[in-house]
């Protein structure tokens, strides 16, 4: 079994949790996510099976899109609210226009602090591990992008907002950072991530649905179509002795895509057979094969 599914990450479950759950659902050794997702948030996790897992390279940097809530009137030491308070609460009275015009500072490319409870490394070691142990963090401000940071509403101590961000940006760090300059102090209360490169909760089912269609055998209808998948890589199909030299890792001649760098070869509809790159005019090598089993 190969492919790409989207899980709806329920709260409370790590994107590790979610890989071994998919795991035992599907009988499937070789699974794996692209993109962490804190335990507490829920929403888009892409989850790779079998030898399909060779796609995540090309995840590495992936723009992501949430939605969520900051309170604000006191900071937490992990940034969300399952952390314990670091400030004495406050009562606030927030102003919509006020918090948008802020929010507005954030977008761009921005330094920014990751949390200490995050998996940044410190001497090759996640910086939550020394936060677990109340051992001091010492983290390095990293450059990241927010592209899209829009505030929906306030009430009296909370803000909603949608945000679409570069890799490497923690929406945990911008509720922080906000309730710092604010002088009173915020959370990331809620986080539900609404999208990853081209998969978007639409496209997401819940474990329960995976494991009810398991059952039914027809799990794999609820993969995404192969040739959705990578789409800045045009698709190419193969015929059959084409196909068979690429699959031995063999350059062949592909004249439909002669221009493109990369392309995604399928032998029929759905089997993703290779990565090819181009080395001249139409000749093309398989840079990544998807033959077997990991």
């Amino acid at each position: 079994m190969n492919g790409v599914i989207v899980i709806d990450k329920p709260p409370g479950l790590t994107s590790h949790d979610v890989v071994n759950r998919v795991r035992r659902i599907l009988g499937q050794r070789s699974v794996g996510h692209l993109g962490t997702l804190d335990p507490s948030a829920t929403g888009v996790l892409p989850i790779v099976v079998g030898n399909l897992t060779r796609l995540a390279q090309f995840y590495v940097h992936s723009e992501k899109t949430y939605e969520g809530a900051i309170r604000f009137g006191f900071a937490t030491d992990t940034y969300d609210a399952e952390g314990e308070p670091t400030t004495p609460p406050r009562d606030v009275n927030l102003n919509c226009d006020a918090v948008r015009a802020l929010a507005a500072q954030f977008q761009g490319a921005i330094e920014q602090m990751p949390p200490p409870f995050s998996a940044k490394k410190i001497a090759g070691v996640p910086a939550y591990k020394f936060a677990r142990k109340h051992k001091e963090v010492t983290l390095q401000p990293v450059q990241v992008e927010i592209k899209e940071f829009e505030i929906l509403d306030t009430t009296e101590d909370h803000a909603t907002f949608r945000a679409r961000v570069a890799s490497g940006t923690y929406m945990r760090s911008v509720a922080h950072d906000m309730g710092q300059q604010l002088g009173c102090g915020a959370h990331l209360a809620a986080l539900r991530r609404t999208a990853v490169a081209e998969f978007t909760i639409d496209d997401a089912h819940s474990l329960e649905a995976l494991a009810a269609a398991m059952q039914q055998g027809t799990a794999e209808s609820l993969f995404v179509h192969p040739r959705k998948l990578v789409p800045r890589f045009p698709c190419v199909t193969a015929n059959e002795e084409s196909a068979a030299l690429i699959r031995s890792g063999r350059a062949v001649n592909l004249p439909e895509m002669s221009r493109a760098p990369q392309v995604k070869v399928f032998y029929g509809q759905r089997d993703l057979i290779a990565i090819a790159t181009r080395i001249a005019g139409t000749l093309f090598h398989p840079a990544i094969v998807f033959t077997g089993e990991n």
